[in-house]
């Protein structure tokens, strides 16, 4: 296309929100009027669908479950009159329980204030508090925030010790709906135990996020931990960041919750208007439909132009892949569907792959996540007369979209003025309806994970092997191979899973002893030590 044709297009789908100080350009996705056409009875489709979303039907299926976290920004429109209490109480008691932490009205036993925040999580549990602690914690918190996102030993190790001292100032939150996934109990654990070793009395530092009746709920209350906050039935993970989840630890650290939630309603209320071109999140939506041919052929590539963005494309990795990619669609036909979604920021990553964006093979789609205000303090010097370092920054998106449109390669522009909480909760609140329209355009469930849950199925049978394996052992007095163990545990099938346990086991100097030539598994022999 030449310049004046790109400009009209420009101006015909950009799209501008005043209140938020928000565009988005989807000018240069490749679609034409016949394709925006097409989709349009899906549209209509996937509105009504959003709309019965939002009114409380059960829009998971298989767990027989609402989806409600748009209720969250706005707890009038939660379907029961119990539901907005329970919404709006929970917000209050964060701001009362953090006002009181901050003052030191609750403290820890030998210290004036908490210094500092430990939140143990797992996936949406962390991936948002991570976000948002990047894009907004301010340089003065009044609490540094660390996180244990793993059951990592060694990472944890390292958490624990970068707190040293601090940690009998340290405040630990606890995020798990249930409290028997793995990774949060896991961390739980790990760090009640280097507060015991501390002379400590865990309880006297921790907070509970979990659903009421949980077993977490059941530990915190049983124990007398400082208090508890509720996680709800119908708030997924990946969609959790503006519950209790996500506006806890942002309180803590000094971050305005009443301006994401803001920030998230009104992006809510544009992104309900049952029209397509004037739909931020349907003109995504549309884009990703047009990029993939309906069936994700193109990868989601996430390139904010601001350090402070910095985690969204990771935030964004769960949202979009544990919604979209699906095996089955809501028929039981077997699809396949899903956007793989990576990226980093701006400029940084320009070296690392926009030569093959732009001249490599062509299955992606750019989304430039483009911030207008250079800083949020002060004026910026000229690096060369007129020009600033954020003239650069500038330059340089400019200077890849047209790169990369140049060559026909697919991009979208979103804008905003400055990284704030009300931009921040936008953001979310755009990504969480983007992703509910997708999948009835697509026709899939976008709000279980089955594939995760098989993962962690798995990963018990494991366990359950190594129980079994172990046991066994006891009763060996010479060193048995590894064959004939699996033969005598009953599992031949599973002797490569045998195999892997025992050598995980003696690197960790558990009782195991392998005796044979390492490059050759079938040879080894075991003995417990």
């Amino acid at each position: 296309m030449n310049a004046t044709v790109l400009w009209d297009r420009y101006q015909n789908w950009l799209y501008y929100h005043a209140g938020l100080s928000f565009y988005l350009d989807v000018s240069r996705m490749g679609f034409d009027d016949r394709f925006v056409a097409e989709m349009q009875p899906k549209f209509e489709k996937a509105f009504r669908e959003m709309a019965a979303l939002e009114a409380g039907s059960i829009a998971n299926p298989d767990e027989g479950r609402m989806v409600g976290h748009y209720w969250l920004r706005a707890p009038h429109l939660a379907p029961t009159p119990a539901m907005k209490t329970e919404i709006i109480q929970a917000i209050d008691r964060i701001e009362s329980f953090v006002s009181k932490i901050h003052s030191g009205q609750i403290k820890p036993p030998t210290a004036p204030k908490f210094t500092d925040v430990l939140s143990i999580g797992i996936g949406g549990s962390a991936l948002g508090p991570q976000f948002v602690a990047e894009a907004l914690a301010p340089i003065q918190t009044p609490m540094q925030i660390h996180f244990v996102d793993n059951t990592d030993p060694e990472g944890i190790d390292r958490v624990i010790a970068k707190l040293g001292d601090r940690l009998k100032s340290t405040l630990v939150l606890t995020i798990s709906k249930s409290g028997s996934t793995p990774e949060p109990r896991n961390g739980m654990l790990e760090v009640q135990n280097a507060y015991i070793k501390a002379g400590l009395k865990f309880p006297e530092f921790a907070v509970a996020i979990t659903m009421e009746g949980s077993q977490l709920d059941g530990v915190a209350k049983g124990e007398g931990w400082l208090t508890t906050f509720p996680m709800y039935d119908w708030v997924g993970g990946r969609t959790s960041e503006l519950s209790p989840v996500g506006l806890l630890p942002a309180a803590l650290q000094g971050i305005d919750i009443r301006d994401m939630l803001a920030g998230a309603s009104e992006m809510d209320e544009a992104t309900r208007i049952p029209d397509l071109k004037t739909n931020p999140a349907a003109l995504l939506a549309l884009s990703w439909y047009f990029a993939g041919d309906g069936c994700g052929k193109k990868d989601m590539v996430v390139l904010p132009y601001k350090d402070s963005l910095l985690l969204f494309s990771r935030y964004l990795q769960q949202l979009v892949m544990e919604s979209i990619g699906k095996q089955y669609d809501l028929d039981g036909n077997l699809v396949y569907q899903g956007i793989a979604v990576y990226g980093n920021k701006g400029s940084t990553d320009q070296h690392a792959y926009v030569q093959q964006l732009r001249e490599g093979v062509s299955n992606f789609f750019m989304t430039f996540i483009e911030v207008l205000k250079d800083r949020s303090v002060g004026h910026s010097i000229e690096v060369e007369p007129g020009v600033t370092s954020g003239d650069y920054l500038s330059g340089l998106i400019q200077g890849t979209q047209l790169a990369l449109s140049g060559n026909d390669r697919d991009s979208i522009t979103l804008t905003v003025n400055e990284v704030t909480g009300k931009t921040v909760g936008a953001l979310i609140a755009l990504y969480e309806r983007a992703v509910g329209l997708y999948g009835y355009l697509v026709n899939v469930n976008a709000y279980h994970q089955p594939g995760v849950e098989a993962g962690k199925k798995a990963a018990a049978n494991v366990l359950a092997i190594q129980t079994q394996i172990m046991a066994l052992l006891k009763g060996e007095i010479a060193p048995i191979g590894l064959t004939d163990l699996a033969a005598k545990a009953q599992m031949p099938d599973q002797i490569e899973a045998i195999y892997k346990i025992l050598r995980h086991l003696e690197a960790n100097d558990r009782g195991i002893e392998l005796s044979g030539d390492l490059s050759k598994p079938s040879s080894l022999k075991v003995l417990l030590k």
